[in-house]
């Protein structure tokens, strides 16, 4: 028992570590928007944690969220992850985390469960994207993790959507560099 408990100290210590290390974290600075932009593209939708609505958003047309539960099943079929604490980065910026764990979930670090556990999140965002028009907001919850702090929200776009679109943060409007101002010339007496 006492091993076990040991066990679960030091891992949250460490997804506390990691949580504060990554809020320290700069963005990718050798990434260009183009870079960015064709990233997001690659994984087929845009990728954000809500922390104040609780809530993993996935934004896509419905063909490009499918890839999400693609992204699952190519994980839980990687030998590599099939031990408790594993874990991988997607996106451009590596915030999507999907994670091996005892039970499943989500929270502000990661998405996880059991390898078992994932690919039934996979089914179930396949089945929930079956009918889904763009538009729709699909909440996946309590059919995955009724008791996770976190949820997974499925924001559904029109078919073409460009997923770079959404990424307000590091592709929004471009800022001019600031030209100093000339010093002003007094006017000369009249």
């Amino acid at each position: 028992m006492l091993p076990l408990l040991f066990l679960v100290i030091v891992v949250a210590g460490g997804l506390y570590v990691r949580s504060m290390m990554r809020e320290q974290e700069s963005p990718h600075p050798e990434m260009t928007d183009d870079h960015i932009k064709s990233a997001w593209r690659k994984l087929g939708f845009f990728c954000e944690l809500d922390a104040e609505k609780r809530v993993w958003l996935l934004t896509g047309s419905r063909a490009g969220l499918l890839y999400f539960p693609d992204l699952l099943m190519g994980y839980v079929a990687d030998p590599k992850n099939a031990t408790n604490g594993a874990l991988e980065h997607y996106g451009p910026y590596g915030s999507l985390e999907v994670m091996t764990w005892m039970e499943p979930g989500m929270d502000g670090n990661a998405i996880r469960g059991s390898l078992v556990d994932l690919e039934r999140l996979a089914s179930l965002v396949e089945t929930q994207l079956a009918t889904a028009q763009p538009g729709e907001r699909l909440t996946i919850r309590e059919d995955y993790a009724p008791n996770s702090p976190y949820g997974l929200v499925l924001d559904v776009r029109a078919d073409g959507f460009d997923p770079s679109a959404v990424d307000r943060e590091h592709l929004g409007p471009t800022i001019k560099p600031q030209v100093p101002e000339k010093p002003r010339v007094p006017d000369k007496p009249k």
